[in-house]
């Protein structure tokens, strides 16, 4: 008999599973404040994620200025509208009423950074396959994510910006990464869908097609 006594009971790795499959990336928030001690507890779900080599190269910057995030709102449109030359018809026209006003109507907008120099010049792993730092800092994202929607919150990543534009809004140096934006806050509803499958911007891939047995395309 397989070992059990470290799984969970059935009630919490119910509430796992129910929190990876109800995840939304939201772009509607209510003005309602979010309490420093849970903002504190989603940065440490955050902070707790794991990262390659221990090197732990993220930074949480935490924006509730109305001023910094009206700038940053400005740099996510102009951007977007830069992309737009890459739609055509009726995906054009769904990209352009893409909100990215959760910037502005979320209570906390927080950047999440990477430090590739985090650990010094050697780390294991890294050393190997440098993308395991950007690895490790979406890692961090999703525990934070995860944790904000078990605690209730929603949350909205913006992913459509120029790296130097962000930097020389919140002053961050040259060598570190804006990886993400991610507006924070309470919001209305959470759809029973993925905003883009609702939108049918794209499907979910079946399964089935992403799994192969022991090489590459062969099917089990």
């Amino acid at each position: 008999m397989p070992r059990t006594d470290f799984a969970f009971t059935e009630q919490d790795k119910a509430a796992v599973y129910r929190a990876i499959e109800q995840r939304r990336d939201i772009r509607s928030f209510k003005p309602d404040p979010v309490s420093d001690e849970l903002l504190k507890r989603l940065l440490t779900a955050a902070h707790h994620a794991p990262s390659v080599g221990y090197m732990q190269p993220w930074n949480f910057i935490v924006i509730k200025s109305e001023v910094t995030k009206q700038k940053l709102k400005g740099v996510a449109d102009k951007e977007r509208r830069a992309l737009m030359v890459h739609y055509e018809g009726e995906k054009a026209n769904k990209f352009s009423k893409l909100k990215i006003e959760g910037l502005t109507e979320a209570p906390i907008t927080l950047c999440v950074t990477l430090d590739p120099t985090r650990g010094g010049p050697h780390v294991f792993g890294r050393n190997s396959i440098p993308e395991t730092d950007l690895a490790s800092v979406s890692c961090a994202i999703q525990n934070l994510w995860l944790a904000a929607r078990a605690e209730g919150l929603a949350a909205g990543w913006v992913s459509f910006y120029k790296k130097q534009d962000v930097r020389g809004v919140l002053d961050i140096p040259p060598h570190v990464d804006p990886v993400a934006l991610i507006s924070i806050g309470y919001t209305d509803e959470f759809p029973d869908q993925p905003i883009l499958q609702k939108e049918n911007w794209r499907k979910r891939i079946p399964l089935e097609e992403l799994i192969y047995s022991e090489f590459w395309g062969k099917e089990g």
